[in-house]
């Protein structure tokens, strides 16, 4: 019976082999620290396009803030509202939260004891 043996032969390797392995590596390397730099970077990105926008969109003489004033009616309304709108989202339940301390009892099903000398009792 004969015996393959494989070895390594680094003169094998041509230079076009070589420089497209490097090539290939920085190519992957950039990509990955460009990702990794947007993704850590991502929320400023957002945050400066958000507020170029904003100044697109808002005209200067709306730039002034308005005094809104509303009456105690209209803020009652608007949180009944909000409570029932939120109650119907929600089953009827109990608001009551316990904390019970639950015995957990020895179970033959987890242990590894069992499963040790089962697979032994089939030699």
């Amino acid at each position: 019976m004969r015996t393959l043996f494989i070895a390594f032969d680094p003169t094998l390797i041509g230079s076009q082999t070589l420089i497209l392995t490097i090539l290939g590596y920085c190519i992957v390397l950039l990509t990955l620290s460009a990702m990794a730099f947007l993704m850590v970077r991502f929320h400023a990105i957002r945050d400066y396009m958000r507020t170029r926008r904003l100044k697109k969109e808002t005209p200067p003489a709306a730039a002034a803030p308005l005094k809104v004033v509303m009456t105690g009616e209209e803020n009652a309304a608007i949180a009944a509202a909000l409570y029932l709108f939120f109650s119907e989202l929600h089953d009827q339940e109990k608001y009551v939260m316990t904390i019970k301390k639950v015995s957990r009892t020895y179970s033959p099903w987890s242990s590894k004891f069992y499963n040790i000398f089962n697979v032994m009792k089939h030699w």
